[in-house]
């Protein structure tokens, strides 16, 4: 079930509705009788590993080299040569 609060009623008991939010409660914040706010508990990241994703993509070996003159124009309106312009 939510439970719903108005602003002032949260701010006065903020220690209690964290616990509760930490717990599993579902928390609702409201302002003139319109929500604004949920307070939930907080989830810790998974710690991530390297090379978590080795062997599932495969990433081309020119990725990174310059772009055709022709694209390059499309995304910035210029030429590939410096000091020129259209």
């Amino acid at each position: 079930m939510t439970k719903v609060l108005n602003l002032y009623e949260a701010k006065t008991q903020l220690s209690s509705l964290v616990e509760e939010a930490a717990e599993g409660a579902d928390i609702v914040i409201a302002k003139a009788g319109v929500p604004r706010a949920r307070l939930v508990a907080f989830r810790a990241r998974s710690n991530r590993r390297p090379g978590g994703w080795q062997g599932k993509i495969d990433i081309a070996k020119d990725f990174d080299a310059p772009l055709p003159p022709r694209l390059l124009r499309a995304f910035t309106g210029r030429s590939s040569r410096p000091g020129r312009s259209r």
